[in-house]
């Protein structure tokens, strides 16, 4: 029952409370930003608890006066409708319970994001719209006050995106971006077509939760760290200094590359970063080959049969296959705009999740 599960909730906040009371919790600023985001996360469970437990209470004094009264009585019709607020008001609690609980089972709520796009089938014309994705998402984290900040990218002459992997950072970035993993497929006449006709491109999109470094430990012995010339268009010193950074991990054999800073030191420490997400979710991976945030199945192989969402604009419509939901307004979507395509997702998460009694 969900009540034990609230109470062992109460228990952790005051635990918390605790610890961010200490004066030594602050001289780490790693554990105590923790401590804060847990706490801000799980207070309003808390507090709805409180006020579902203040509610009960309220009814059953109001139900205990009610039997004492004569049925007929004008106190009794004053009980009878107070009894019926109460009661709605105990339902409403507990239906919003419920949807935080839902929301306090996902592990990654809390977790910043690093995000891969690449061009799948569709040559240049899916790497142009892979640029137009990472720009898509760019514009939908500034509207929601994130923070982008991109970790290495490789472009194509025409000025597409082979690939790109970016980091976000803010509030509820893992829950604004957790359903956008998969392919996505395009519709529409490229800009390399002279002729006019439509052709159908694909790109694929990983959204992979960042861990900490306490989480996800990199052993020195376990790292070969390579440095070179960044590669690249050229232009303002990206050739002319060995900036960019490779780290091969040994004992999986994942290679990351990051080049996109001047800095040596700013790639390596982004490298890492990218490194300890690969590693964090290959270790899901191993642990329950189910898991739906497993890269395999949020990439696959960058084919357009695979696909999650299909943008067609000739039409003007973006469909998201998994819910079956179609939008007249790509112009927008495209420009950021897609809060009614992930509330939509969500949505529908929580009823599927309400009625397998997660």
């Amino acid at each position: 029952m969900w009540i034990d599960r609230l109470k062992q909730i109460k228990a952790r906040v005051l635990e918390l409370e605790a610890q961010a009371a200490d004066p030594n919790l602050p001289k780490s600023q790693a554990r105590y930003q923790a401590c804060l985001k847990e706490l801000a996360r799980l207070r309003p469970m808390v507090e709805l608890f409180e006020t579902r437990e203040r509610t009960e209470r309220e009814l059953k004094e109001t139900e205990a006066f009610l039997a004492g009264e004569s049925k007929e009585s004008e106190l009794s019709h004053l009980y009878r409708e107070e009894c019926a607020k109460l009661a709605q008001k105990l339902a409403d609690c507990d239906r919003r319970i419920e949807e935080k609980l839902l929301e306090g089972t996902d592990p990654d709520a809390d977790r910043n994001i690093i995000v891969e796009i690449r061009a799948g089938t569709g040559g240049e014309e899916a790497s142009l719209f892979a640029r137009d994705l990472f720009r898509m998402y760019s514009r939908y984290a500034a509207n929601h006050g994130l923070k982008v900040e991109v970790m290495n990218t490789s472009l194509t002459g025409k000025g597409g995106i082979k690939e790109i992997i970016f980091g976000v950072s803010g509030e509820d970035v893992y829950g604004q971006f957790r359903f956008e993993s998969g392919t996505h497929r395009v519709q529409r006449v490229p800009e390399t077509e002279a002729s006019g006709r439509i052709h159908t491109s694909a790109a694929t999109v990983a959204v992979l939760p960042e861990p900490t470094e306490v989480e996800i430990h990199l052993k020195p012995e376990d790292l070969r760290v390579d440095v070179c010339r960044s590669g690249g268009p050229g232009g303002q010193g990206v050739n002319t200094t060995d900036s960019a950074v490779q780290i091969l991990h040994i004992p999986t054999g994942l290679i990351v590359r990051c080049q996109d800073e001047r800095s040596q030191h700013k790639n390596k420490a982004k490298a890492f970063r990218v490194l300890r997400a690969r590693l964090l979710e290959m270790e899901r991976d191993k642990q329950s080959r189910e898991i739906s945030e497993n890269r395999k199945k949020q990439v696959g192989t960058g084919d357009r049969s695979q696909k999650i969402r299909t943008y067609n604009f000739p039409d003007r419509r973006v469909t998201d296959h998994r819910i079956g939901l179609t939008l007249h307004s790509l112009p927008d979507i495209m420009d950021g705009g897609l809060d009614e395509l992930v509330s939509a997702l969500h949505k529908e998460d929580r009823m599927k999740r309400l009625k397998a009694g997660s």
